[in-house]
């Protein structure tokens, strides 16, 4: 049985108390050490706030909130556990405090609806009582109104005869007499059942929230809500008068900031609500009441403002880190103010406790979904080693563990198909290739076209063309890279225009990438001790159709220009992917493993990657020795890799009384770019 108290024994290693830092072993010998055969054995927490993993810090931060009915801000990456940890606050508050909301007709003003609170449970007893009142008033009613109805068709068939004739029988007219009591029955009937109908609808309240005594305290899922919905609405009534209009509090509709009410109020993308709607919220944060109006102008809902209605509620808003610029001032100062603000983990150490928890999560997901087997202990380490994949970096574990959560299905789902009682590493393997993400399959078709037409060159050399590496985002929320090889061509000539030479960059380059290239212009004249003015130089991204962003292609464009400007060939075998300062020390970027991947994909031998990159490297199995990985820490470094040529040595010797080595200590700024 696995559990968090285990002992260091024979085939046992599984502690979860931080000790010594030690130097952990890789995880396919550590996981061997672990006794459990399946995630069947591992045992969950029962609460939800010990189920969010690598979130320490804002665990303990909910809690506090939590204790001290606190709002709070939640800001970070998708799918790094947000929305759990708010539906984990409804565990830590009292159920004893909720209260049911009911409204009344207000005979003095109808446009004013009353509100009364209740503890919960009562809501339900007070309307049913209302109703079964209403409607036994209204059955008394319906048997008079039918007993006065008979008796008029009754009198209306007596008048009807003619008693003075030696024997009973009907009068000429009385057809007519009868016909005229059955229309006055008739009337009165439709007149009393429809006015008796309206006044007991009058008398009978609406209930606006409701709760069960053992009720859980309410989590109320805003994302996205319009004005309506998160403050509450009015509905529109057709028949506005003449008698047949709804009564105004039966069209009073609760809003999510109301049904939050004692409970924990979620709103994910902050940002999107109108200005108007997070003013609203913030008002009704203040006052812990709001009345209810109709929203809608032109709908007869906007003539009714309840009475104030109870909002009592704990707020947690969460977002990207963008959010927090499309927020209210006021309301985002409230939040700090009266509560607390936590930048979500999108990586946790690589530690024992760490892998350990994705065990755990492994376990979570299957019995969460509640339809895949369990996973055995080689499907575990695959998943173990894709969460250290997916981290980017060496040492870490991703805590986008939503994505990591959907390999987890597809893999169970295989599985299941195929009739196995547990999920092995077969079934994670196949998932991966079957659960690609859009911009892996983009980027795979982009290879194959590349090679059906051959846009790329993989052997020989050639001046001037670099094969270049970048990544395909399509959306920034994706924690996985899709690694593409992005060949750049340059070319040097006699500057055209008086004022000198300038660099013309294609490919829709965007600012970051043509900054990058303009910079390269520093460094070429100080590598080739040349005057630049003289010269135009134009850069190509080839196949670049949707655009390129960021400075990762830096040394590769430097490359390209240096190879056209000294005519030195350049290998074509050579891929390269790395940012530059002005001073000609590469720098690191991201997405590094993604595209060694997609260069080994293409056929390549060698690519060339920062030296500070090269502890992020984490090939899967297929790729290892397929390609070989040079890191450097200098431009100089770079052209030594990449040119060969009968003029290479003489290019270098140069370069090399021209710029001195410059190895940096440590690695460049913690900002990467991809």
């Amino acid at each position: 049985m696995y559990s968090n108290n285990t002992r260091r024994g024979a085939g046992q290693k599984m502690v979860e108390t931080p000790g010594e830092p030690e130097e952990l072993p890789p995880v396919d010998s550590w996981i061997n050490k672990l006794d459990f055969r399946s995630t069947a054995e591992v045992k969950i927490p029962e609460r939800l706030v010990d189920q969010v993993i690598g979130q320490e810090r804002a665990v303990e931060v909910i809690r506090k909130a939590s204790e001290q009915k606190r709002h709070v801000m939640l800001i970070g990456d998708p799918g790094t556990g947000k929305s759990m940890l708010a539906r984990s606050m409804t565990e830590m508050l009292p159920r004893d405090d909720l209260q049911d909301i009911i409204v009344y007709h207000n005979p003095e003003d109808p446009n004013e609806p009353k509100i009364r609170v209740v503890p919960s449970g009562k809501g339900r007893e007070i309307v049913n009582a209302q109703k079964a009142e209403a409607m036994q008033r209204r059955e008394q009613k319906a048997s008079m109104v039918m007993t006065i109805v008979f008796f008029i068709i009754g009198l209306s068939v007596i008048l009807a005869y003619d008693w003075g004739a030696p024997t009973p029988q009907f009068r000429t007219d009385a057809p007519n007499i009868i016909l005229f009591g059955i229309l006055v029955a008739a009337i009165i009937y439709i007149a009393t059942r429809y006015t008796t109908h309206r006044q007991e609808n009058l008398m009978v309240p609406k209930l606006l929230v409701n709760h069960t005594p053992d009720e859980m305290p309410p989590f109320i899922d805003a994302t996205g809500s319009h004005a309506g919905a998160l403050l509450g609405d009015v509905k529109h009534d057709p028949f506005q008068s003449g008698g047949l209009e709804t009564p105004a509090h039966e069209r009073v509709e609760a809003g999510a900031i109301h049904k939050a009410h004692k409970g924990v109020l979620f709103v994910d993308e902050i940002n999107v609500l109108r200005m108007e709607s997070q003013q609203s919220l913030l008002t009704a944060m203040q006052e812990k009441k709001f009345s209810i109006v109709g929203q809608s102008e032109r709908s007869s809902g906007a003539m009714v403002k309840t009475e104030a209605v109870p909002c009592d509620f704990i707020l947690v808003a969460a977002g990207n880190l963008d959010a927090v610029q499309g927020m209210h001032p006021a309301l985002r100062s409230r939040i700090r103010g009266y509560g607390y603000e936590i930048y979500m983990k999108s990586t946790m150490l690589d530690t024992e406790d760490n892998r350990l928890k994705l065990v755990r999560f492994v376990a979570q997901e299957v019995a969460k979904d509640r339809k895949i087997p369990h996973f055995d202990r080689s499907a575990v380490l695959e998943i173990l080693r894709e969460a250290q994949r997916r981290a980017g970096r060496r040492g870490q574990l991703t805590l986008r563990l939503r994505e990591l959560g959907g390999l987890i299905r597809v893999a169970g789902d295989i599985a299941q198909e195929e009739g196995s009682a547990l999920v092995t590493a077969k079934d994670v393997l196949n998932a991966k290739r079957i659960a690609r993400s859009l911009e892996q399959q983009v980027a795979d078709r982009m290879i194959e076209r590349g090679k059906e037409y051959q846009t790329f060159i993989t052997e020989g050399a050639i001046v001037g063309m670099v094969n270049g590496l970048a990544v395909l985002v399509g959306d920034n929320s994706m924690a996985e890279f899709s690694g593409i090889v992005l060949p750049i061509a340059a070319e040097v000539t006699p500057a055209q225009a008086k004022q000198g030479g300038r660099i013309i960059a294609t490919g829709r380059l965007g600012e970051i990438a043509k900054e990058a290239v303009e910079n390269v212009a520093a460094l070429i004249k100080k590598y080739t001790g040349e005057d630049i003015s003289n010269h135009d130089i134009h850069v190509q991204f080839v196949g670049s159709r949707e655009g390129t962003e960021g400075d990762s292609a830096s040394i590769s464009v430097a490359t390209a220009v240096i190879s056209a400007l000294e005519e030195v060939p350049v290998n074509q075998t050579v891929a390269m992917t790395g940012s530059l300062s002005v001073r000609g020390q590469v720098l690191p970027v991201g997405g590094v493993t993604a595209k060694i991947e997609a260069a080994a994909e293409l056929g390549l031998k060698k690519v060339v990657i920062p030296s500070a990159n090269m502890r992020d490297v984490l090939l899967e199995d297929k790729y290892q020795g397929k390609i070989e990985i040079v890191p450097v820490d200098t431009l100089s470094e770079v052209l030594e890799q990449a040119l060969v040529g009968p003029k290479k040595s003489g290019l270098i010797s140069k370069l090399a009384a021209l710029v001195p080595k410059m190895t940096p200590d440590k690695p460049g700024p913690s900002a990467v770019p991809h």
